[in-house]
């Protein structure tokens, strides 16, 4: 029972992790009905381009402002110059480009920084430790969740309390009425899949000193961010907070009290959820 606070706490920071990671994911399908399978692929560049920044000037603070800007400006390129050509073709063919550039962002990861792990370390207050309810623990963690918290809350106000938030839901639903009152449809629609781009490196950015940074990283968490947004619904943020919240501590206590199934409980959640709502728990039916 000394352990349980432990593993709760791990299980939020992991939570934390993957809220970043799929949020941005949830947004692009919610908002432009497509499914970026590079979006892990840019998770993971977001990490080593921290890694090379943290390098190069041992700001981390400066990384987590600069990596989000650069994968915010790659994914307006990619929407603007490769995407919206074969939008138009369906989702057969936005599956395979998306399949194409994380093969291509995975093996240029590779050649540029080879396939080993990089440990990356970082220093004031982040690497210290705390006291909590009686137990030592990382500040580092913590600062993931309080990260989640603060993205998933503007994000929630900036969807539904302001009048970008209005255009942007207006063009989902009748993007040819948004278009006929001068906003610039197109242009919105790359500005979500940048935006998109852009969380997915900060998280990345998160999940170096976390996780390390290797090229595995992009696959093992973008099985993790479908299952989060089949469990919670495709396109609903807070289908993304709760699935985010019941995965992480799914997957931390799993390690505690049922190590030999630990792999596979959250697939098991995921077969539930489907069978008794196919839409997700926040999903709507199409």
């Amino acid at each position: 029972m000394s352990d349980f606070p432990v593993f709760f706490l791990h299980g939020l920071a992991y939570a934390g992790l993957l809220f970043l990671v799929s949020a941005g994911l949830t947004l692009v399908f919610g908002m432009m009905n497509v499914l970026n399978f590079a979006h892990a692929a840019m998770y993971m560049l977001g990490a080593y381009f921290s890694y090379s920044l943290l390098q190069a000037t041992d700001q981390f603070w400066l990384s987590l402002m600069v990596c989000p800007i650069l994968l915010f400006v790659i994914g307006a390129l990619i929407e603007r110059f490769l995407l919206r050509r074969v939008h138009v073709y369906g989702h057969l063919h936005e599956l395979l480009l998306t399949f194409g550039l994380a093969y291509i962002i995975t093996e240029v990861v590779k050649w540029a920084w080879g396939n080993f792990p990089l440990a990356v370390n970082i220093g004031g207050f982040l690497g210290d430790t705390v006291e909590i309810v009686g137990i030592t623990y990382p500040v580092y963690r913590i600062f993931i969740f309080v990260c989640a918290v603060f993205v998933g809350t503007m994000m929630a106000l900036i969807l539904y309390k302001t009048r970008l938030g209005i255009i942007l839901r207006a063009a989902v639903n009748d993007s040819e009425m948004v278009n006929a009152l001068g906003f610039n449809v197109p242009r919105v629609f790359m500005g979500v899949f940048a935006f998109g781009a852009a969380l997915s490196g900060f998280a990345g950015v998160i999940a170096g000193p976390l996780l390390s940074t290797y090229p595995g990283m992009a696959h093992e968490i973008l099985i993790d961010a479908l299952v989060v947004i089949v469990v919670g619904g495709f396109g609903s943020l807070g289908g993304a907070v709760v699935a985010s919240l019941i995965i992480g501590e799914l997957q931390s206590f799993g390690v505690l009290l049922f190590p030999k199934l630990s792999l596979a409980l959250v697939y098991l959640l995921m077969a539930a959820v489907l069978i008794v709502k196919p839409s997700g728990l926040f999903g709507e039916k199409q």
